[in-house]
C-alpha cells in the first residue's frame, strides 16, 4: 500500500524526523487560507499523486510549456494561481503512464535554503536477507539513472536486525555523504529514527529523495515516499486509514475485497490463473505470441466458487478485455471448482468475448465435463502453449 508524500512526512515526523511546515489542501480556497499561515516568503506547491517524477511531469490540459507538478511560489497570490492550474487537472509523469493521474490534493509547505541534496532509502536487501540503507550523494536525481550511469555513487549499508542501526552504521552513512558538524550530528539521530519507522510500521520501502543539508547546516526530510507490506496491514489500522482509493484502480480495489492477487495491465487478454509463477508464465506466453495481457490475476491455491466468480466478474468488467484465458493447474485448487465459478459468473454477467480454458490436475476431467455440458461458447485447450495460441488468434480474429 502506498501513501501520499504529506502523509509519509507526517508519519516520519511522529517518529522525530525533521520536516518543513506544510499542509494538505483540496481546493483553491484552502490553498489561499493555509498559505497565509506559513511564514514564507518562499512556498512549495506539490501535487499529491501516487507516482514519482512529479516535478518534471506535465499537465495534459495545460500544454507542453506549462510548469510541472512541483512548483515554487514567492507569494500567497502565486500559490493560489498555481493551485488553480493544478487542482483537477491530469499530471503525466514517467511513472503514471500516458493516462496520467488527476490531482485532487496539493501539499503546500515552506521553502528551504538548500545547500546539498542527498538520496536515502531503506528496503529489504533480499540477497542478504536484511534491511539495508541505500545512500548516494546524488539526491534529487532519478536514482535509476544514477544506478545505470554511475553505480559507484550508490552505496548499500546492510543492517543487522538483531542490533539495529549501530554507531558504526551511522558513521558509514555520514562518511558516504561527507557530513560534518551539525549535519553529521543530525545524521546520527535521524538514521536510527528512519530505521525505527521502517521496522515498526512494516514498510516495504522508505525513500527520502532528497534528504537535504540546509544552509544552516541542518538535515531535513524534503520529500518522502513510503510503501507498506500489504500482508502486515492488519497490524496497523492507523496506516490503513491513510489509504487513498482514488489513486488505485477500481478493479484492484474490488479484487482486494476477495483477497485476490490482481494487478491491472495495459493489454486486452484477461487472465485467470492459480499460482503467481504460473500467472507470470501465462502472461509471458501471451506476449510471446504477439498479444498483451490485460491483468495479472492469481486466484490462489484454495479459492472458493465465490472467489472464482468474483475474479471472472472483475476481468469482464474491464472494457479493454477482448478475450479471456483461464489457465488452471489443479493441486490444492480443484478444477471443478474453477469450472463451477466460471459458469456462475457467466450466467450472471454474460460472455461477450472469446474464452479459452485450460484445465489440468486435480479433477481436471470433471472440470472439463462441467464446462462442456454447460452450453457455454468456450474453447478448450490441451496445454498452455495451445491455450495461448488459441486466445491470441481469437482476439486477433484469425
Amino acid at each position: 500500500m502506498n501513501i501520499h508524500e504529506y502523509q509519509a512526512k507526517r508519519l516520519l515526523h511522529s517518529f522525530g524526523a525533521p520536516i518543513a511546515n506544510g499542509v494538505a489542501v483540496y481546493s483553491v480556497e484552502q490553498a489561499e487560507e493555509w498559505a497565509k499561515t506559513l511564514p514564507g516568503p518562499l512556498y512549495v506547491v506539490k501535487s499529491q499523486i501516487h507516482a514519482g517524477g512529479r516535478g518534471k511531469g506535465k499537465f495534459k490540459e495545460l500544454g507542453p510549456d506549462a510548469k510541472g507538478g512541483v512548483r515554487l511560489a514567492r507569494s500567497v497570490e502565486e500559490v493560489v494561481a498555481n493551485a488553480r492550474e493544478m487542482l483537477g487537472n491530469t499530471l503525466v509523469t514517467k511513472q503514471t503512464g500516458p493516462a496520467g493521474k488527476q490531482v485532487n490534493r496539493l501539499y503546500i509547505e515552506d521553502g528551504a535554503d538548500i545547500e546539498r541534496e542527498l538520496y536515502l532509502s531503506i528496503l529489504i536487501d533480499r540477497a542478504k536477507g536484511r534491511p539495508a540503507f541505500v545512500v548516494s550523494t546524488e539526491g534529487g536525481m532519478d536514482i535509476e539513472g544514477v544506478a545505470h550511469d554511475t553505480p559507484e555513487k550508490i552505496i548499500t549499508v546492510s543492517i543487522d536486525p538483531e542490533k539495529g542501526v549501530t554507531a558504526e552504521d551511522t558513521a558509514r552513512i555520514n562518511d558516504v555523504y561527507g557530513l560534518s558538524g551539525e549535519a553529521r550530528a543530525d545524521g546520527e539521530t535521524l538514521f536510527p529514527i528512519l530505521y525505527k519507522a521502517f521496522i515498526e510500521k512494516d514498510m516495504s520501502l522508505l525513500e527520502v529523495n532528497p534528504l537535504i543539508v540546509m544552509k544552516d547546516g541542518r538535515l531535513r526530510v524534503l520529500d518522502a515516499k513510503v510503501s507498506f507490506d500489504g500482508n502486515a496491514l492488519f497490524r496497523h489500522p492507523d496506516v490503513v486509514e491513510l489509504r487513498d482509493t482514488t489513486e488505485e484502480d477500481a478493479k484492484e480495489i474490488e479484487a482486494s475485497k476477495y483477497d485476490l492477487a490482481y494487478v491491472a495491465l495495459d493489454g486486452n487478454i484477461g487472465c485467470m490463473v492459480n499460482g503467481a509463477g504460473l500467472a507470470m508464465a501465462t502472461m509471458d506466453i501471451i506476449k510471446l505470441y504477439g498479444a498483451e495481457p490485460a491483468n495479472f490475476l492469481d486466484v490462489g491455491g484454495g479459492a472458493s466458487k465465490e472467489k472464482v466468480t468474483a475474479a471472472f466478474k472483475i476481468i469482464t468488467a474491464d472494457p479493454a478485455v477482448k478475450g479471456i484465458l483461464i489457465n488452471i493447474f489443479g493441486g490444492i485448487m480443484k478444477c471443478d471448482i474453477i469450472a463451477e465459478g466460471v459458469i456462475a459468473a457467466v450466467k450472471e454477467v454474460g460472455l461477450k468475448v472469446p474464452l479459452v480454458v485450460r484445465l489440468e490436475g486435480t479433477n481436471a476431467e470433471l472440470g472439463k465435463k462441467i464446462i462442456n455440458e454447460s452450453g457455454l461458447n468456450v474453447v478448450s485447450a490441451d496445454d498452455l502453449d495451445d491455450a495461448a495460441q488459441k486466445i491470441v488468434a481469437a482476439v486477433k480474429g484469425n
